[in-house]
């Protein structure tokens, strides 16, 4: 199944994303700086938070749309993505990009393998329900793991299950800590984010069953 944009033209505009962070908001930062470098294609229409102290908030300015649905205000996680996903409609976003987003969402159908992730390690390892931030590191480190990395996914109704886009691997040394493992993850995090995201736009992405295949660059 390929999975392409509405737009078919080789001259359409940047890719509409939304970003949801639950927190410092480092994804996001970087993804402003690679937008405005000019190396990522896309367009942040909309940041939505789950948390009102959110640090990432504070790199919504220059006109930014942002927002913050807090899940406390809501009776179920179904209605909790509704009113998400409802922001991300009204404001055209054709991508949903999950950026240290803490909280369960349904995936509505009309956003199927539109919305991905990023984890911090190499799934299926480290991951699921309770691993995320120096959790993950700290487990990796726990369990004598040689190696790590990050993975970028589409999500689906599962912690850390749906199709994965690209992995990066890091190597972890013996005199790490969660805090030193996690920077040199973080540091691939922020080349394979924006790829996974220029593939998307670049109609490059075609899921057979699992499987992510990547077309080769027609430029």
């Amino acid at each position: 199944m390929a999975i392409n944009r509405t737009a078919a033209d080789e001259s359409r505009p940047p890719l509409r994303i939304a970003v949801l962070i639950s927190g410092s908001g480092t994804t996001l930062a970087n993804l402003i700086d690679k937008i405005r470098e000019g190396s990522l294609p896309a367009e942040i229409v909309q940041v939505i938070s789950s948390n009102p102290a959110a640090g990432g908030l504070k790199y919504c300015h220059d006109g930014l749309p942002s927002a913050v649905l807090e899940r406390k205000s809501f009776d179920s996680a179904e209605r909790y993505g509704h009113a998400i996903f409802d922001v991300c409609r009204q404001r055209g976003a054709e991508l949903v990009v999950m950026a240290g987003f803490l909280k369960f969402v349904p995936i509505p159908a009309d956003f199927a393998n539109r919305v991905i992730n990023i984890h911090p390690a190499l799934i299926p390892a480290f991951c699921g329900a309770g691993y995320y931030g120096h959790r993950v590191h700290e487990a990796v480190l726990d369990y004598g793991a040689k190696v790590s990395g990050c993975t970028v996914h589409f999500v689906d109704n599962e912690y850390d299950h749906g199709p994965i886009i690209l992995q990066r691997v890091v190597p972890v040394a013996d005199a790490d800590t969660p805090d030193t493992l996690a920077a040199r993850v973080f540091a691939a995090e922020c080349e394979a984010y924006p790829e996974a995201i220029g593939l998307f736009a670049a109609d490059r992405l075609t899921l057979e069953g699992r499987r992510v295949q990547i077309a080769a660059d027609r430029a």
